[in-house]
């Protein structure tokens, strides 16, 4: 394998369960730099996912399911792929859902607006900037929107009144995440691999959830973590081991590093 590029989810995948990065991982994606390898991130994550990546570990970075790919550099970092969900056709459903009951946010630019505040716990504490919105009046475009607490009977409703142009993926954490349907991992690499001139067969990506299917078979390599679903093991092309035993790391060390000199 000629690997140019690697792209990893983070929560899974690259994290570990106390959402750390492994000074093991930390030294093999450094030595995959060295190497002249791209890596990038590609997560459901927007803004937070910044402060769990140590800096200048990756040159590329996918937010928000691939509704924003950004190329990083030492002058910054530039924006190479965006797909939002205009209001105007987000506005409609959320007012459905929230006439529902149903807890509902709208994340753009680093901020939840939300008609209910974030949960308790490590994962809404999380969330550092968000607002109690009106959807009635809420103007700006989403990156992503999401809701959770969601009984099956929710879940049917949520798919059914979706529009057209968008799709929604449950994650493992219970968490259905919707985005433009443009706005894919997969999409958002190919945009990262054409700004630096990589083929597609010469990427690795690893992932263990739903949101990571597309993206592992986008890629030349898609690999599995050991802890990823059935379903996304059965779609992969090989495994590894899990986000909490290097997996990442152990894989790259076997099969890419081993061929640099």
């Amino acid at each position: 394998m000629h690997i140019k590029m690697v792209v990893f989810d983070l929560d899974g995948t690259l994290l570990r369960s106390d959402k750390t990065v492994s000074p093991r991982t930390i030294d093999t994606l450094r030595r995959c730099q060295a190497a002249g390898i791209k890596n990038a991130y590609a997560t459901g994550r927007g803004s937070s996912a910044d402060v769990l990546v140590p800096h200048g570990l990756c040159s590329g970075k996918i937010t928000l399911n691939g509704a924003t790919a950004r190329v990083c550099d030492d002058s910054g970092e530039t924006v190479v792929y965006s797909r939002r969900i205009p209001y105007v056709t987000a506005r409609p459903f959320l007012l459905a859902c929230h006439a529902r009951g149903l807890k509902m946010t709208s994340e753009a630019d680093g901020v939840h607006y939300t008609n209910h505040p974030p949960p308790s716990g490590a994962w809404g504490n999380a969330i550092a900037h968000w607002q109690l919105t009106d959807f009635a009046t809420h103007d700006l475009d989403a990156e992503k929107i999401y809701s959770y607490d969601l009984s099956a009977e929710d879940i049917d409703f949520i798919m059914q009144a979706l529009p057209a142009d968008l799709y929604g993926v449950m994650a493992v954490d219970g968490v259905l995440m919707i985005m433009h349907r443009e706005a894919t991992k997969a999409k958002a690499v190919a945009a990262l691999a054409a700004t630096w001139g990589i083929a597609q067969h010469d990427i690795a990506a690893f992932g263990d959830d739903l949101n990571d299917l597309d993206m592992l078979q986008y890629a030349g390599k898609g690999i599995a973590m050991g802890n990823a679903s059935d379903a996304v093991k059965a779609a992969a092309d090989t495994s590894c081991d899990t986000n909490d035993n290097n997996g990442v790391a152990q894989w790259l060390e076997e099969n890419i590093l081993c061929q640099v000199t």
